[in-house]
């Protein structure tokens, strides 16, 4: 059995080492697309689990953004949060901050969407609607092409993490797009109160 940490506790945790509501909306976002991609994959029980670890993944990130996936440990262990969460919210850093890889399908999950899911939060900011509902692959596909469209997200780890999961890229981008609608009104409905 996974160690837990429940999951209202893991947001406490999130807001306790980060304050700026883009970085909660990020957290709240990767939660549920993997809650999603859980669904989707066949890991179904596990996906408040996947959720966890999305929303815990850069618990780091704002309070020590040059030691990312470096520090989350010492603040995820001071909070009792087990070893398979550490795990897998400091694999998403493979290759870039450390040498953990993502061994199980929620790390390779995790590593695919982190960077994509601002990708599309960004393409769809600029869209009349504001919205992932009404957004296309191809719409997306064109901005993805465009090497200065958000250019802090690496089209490097999004392609390597497709191909840890053995999926072709528009097959990731379409998947994440659904994934991103799935749990796009529950977050902005989220973000209100915590605004």
């Amino acid at each position: 059995m996974r160690e837990h940490i429940a999951r209202n506790e893991a947001f406490l945790l999130l807001k306790k080492y980060n304050k700026d509501p883009f970085h909660i909306q990020h957290g709240l976002t990767v939660e549920g697309v993997l809650k999603w991609f859980a669904k989707e994959l066949g890991y179904g029980d596990e996906a408040e689990y996947w959720g966890i670890v999305g929303l815990l993944h850069d618990i780091d990130f704002e309070c020590y953004p040059d030691q990312h996936c470096i520090k989350a440990p010492e603040l995820l262990r001071e909070a009792g949060v087990g070893e398979d969460i550490i795990h897998g919210v400091c694999s998403h850093g493979y290759e870039l901050t450390v040498d953990i890889a993502p061994e199980h399908e929620m790390e390779k999950v995790l590593y695919a969407v982190d960077e994509l899911t601002g990708l599309i939060g960004a393409a769809a900011r600029i869209r009349p609607s504001g919205s992932v509902q009404d957004m296309e692959l191809k719409s997306l596909k064109k901005k993805y092409k465009t090497p200065a469209f958000a250019a802090g997200c690496s089209r490097d780890v999004i392609e390597r993490g497709a191909d840890m999961l053995g999926m072709d890229l528009d097959e990731l981008l379409e998947k994440t797009i659904l994934a991103m609608r799935s749990c796009e009104q529950e977050i902005r409905e989220a973000m209100e109160k915590e605004g």
